[in-house]
């Protein structure tokens, strides 16, 4: 076989020799074929015993030497590699890492709803115990043992606020799950050192967040807790559950809107929308703003508000109402402000009802509408008149509600300016001449306003 002219096959060893394929050529003129001798000496030259597939290689060596051509690729052993024993460990849940924004109707994607934190929910799997994989030697295609390895994976165990169930790890609260060496922790507070941006997204936490740096404009903030801003806030919309504590000012667009459910306290508020459900602090200034809070607004001696309107219910301590040369402003105490906006949504339904009734009764009175119609539009002018007549009746038990507290005060360390209206319980004061240092109350006997110097 020398001399070139007889049938061979070429061996090519792979994956560490636990395959051997082979390329079978047809001999060339009178040359002598593959053979069945040939082939068992050439797998012990190579030393191949184990693994050897009989089926392929008589099936390659007649196809090679009936048509004459160049067999290729075809395998002629294969061993076993060992696999390597899996310890047991604990996995974390690979869902957990799908934060990514997801596509609107248009194929656009908000990046602002991408999060680097992972936020989970009370019972939720954070991590499944793995059980232990048994190892298996191998053998290659020289009957040689290779001994399988161990592999230990890295794994992770539970921490602060999680409980083993089964083969489950869960969250024991709403919160952050942060892994720390190898701990998975939930933890019921979120601090951002830096700013809230596209590198945050949107802020959508359950519990309380501290944010150390800016807010950018158009992104929002979600708690389930209370919220602490330590330089200024450029409002979008922020929603809390407890405190809003802001160090520098909030400053709005105009549509910015702020819904705190506990207590507030900032420098300033500008050109925003605040209804806060417990008592607002503001030391500097309220500008261009509505305010709505269920206690009280306390400003400091120098705290001034600048147009916009004000509604409290127990009342208001400030410097300084109004500016000579900006817009005035409305004080409204007394009033719970939730009632006074149902009363005013009242009020438009019943607007649009007797524009609807009006619109009914010229079609009822057209002589050309046959009966059938006239029958359908008479049901639904009795439909529409009884609900008329209970939004009338909402508006009245609303009415008998609105004015909460009688007691409240509002005092003014400086000045009100002419062109502030003044109301507490709906009794009304127009300022036409500077007020300095007072006090303004409802003498209940007459529903009027009395001031007091201070």
């Amino acid at each position: 076989m020398e001399h070139g002219k007889e049938g061979k096959i070429i061996f090519t060893f792979l994956n560490d020799n636990y395959e051997v394929r082979g390329d079978f050529y047809p001999p060339i003129g009178d040359g002598s074929p593959i053979s069945p001798e040939y082939i068992r000496a050439l797998l012990d030259q190579f030393n191949i015993k184990y693994g050897i597939n009989k089926e392929e290689i008589e099936t390659a060596y007649k196809s090679c030497y009936r048509e004459r051509k160049i067999i290729r690729d075809v395998l002629i052993a294969r061993g076993n590699p060992p696999v390597n024993e899996v310890l047991e460990y604990m996995q974390l849940n690979p869902v957990l890492n799908q934060n990514n924004p997801q596509e609107d109707t248009n194929g656009t994607v908000d990046h602002r709803a991408r999060s680097p934190f992972i936020i989970v929910k009370k019972d939720m799997a954070l991590a499944k115990q793995k059980s232990r994989k048994p190892g298996r030697d191998g053998r290659n295609v020289h009957g040689e043992t290779a001994v399988y390895g161990v592999i230990r994976p890295e794994g992770v165990t539970g921490g602060e606020n999680t409980r083993m169930d089964g083969k489950f790890l869960l969250a024991c609260i709403n919160g952050q799950m942060v892994v720390e060496n190898g701990v998975v922790n939930v933890r019921d507070f979120l601090v951002i050192k830096g700013p809230v941006g596209y590198g945050t997204g949107n802020i959508m936490f359950p519990g309380n967040v501290e944010i150390e740096g800016p807010v950018s404009d158009g992104f929002k903030i979600y708690s389930g807790g209370s919220v602490t801003i330590k330089q200024t806030f450029d409002v979008t919309d922020v929603i809390t559950k407890d405190d809003l504590n802001v160090a520098g000012g909030i400053i709005g667009r105009g549509q910015a809107l702020v819904k705190v459910g506990g207590n507030l306290k900032t420098k300033f508020i500008e050109n925003c929308r605040v209804a806060c459900r417990k008592t607002i602090s503001v030391s500097s200034a309220i500008v261009n703003s509505h305010v709505f809070a269920l206690e009280t607004l306390e400003m400091g001696e120098k705290g001034r508000i600048v147009g916009g309107e004000i509604y409290t219910v127990k009342g208001i301590r400030t410097g300084w109402i109004g500016k000579e040369s900006g817009k005035a402003a409305r004080i409204h105490c007394g009033i719970d402000f939730t009632l006074d906006q149902e009363r005013e949504n009242n009020n438009n339904h019943l607007r649009i009802l007797s524009a609807k009734l009006e619109h009914l009764k010229k079609l009822m009175d057209d002589p050309s509408a046959d009966e059938e119609k006239k029958a359908k539009m008479e049901t639904l002018w009795n439909r529409l008149e009884d609900e008329q007549q209970k939004t009338q009746a909402k508006i009245s038990e609303i009415l008998g509600k609105l004015n909460t507290f009688r007691d409240a005060i509002i005092e003014v360390k400086g000045e009100i300016v002419p062109g502030t209206l003044i109301e507490i319980c709906q009794a009304a004061l127009f300022v036409t001449e500077p007020l300095k240092k007072v006090r303004i109350r409802l003498e209940q006997e007459t529903n009027k306003l009395i001031i007091d110097k201070l």
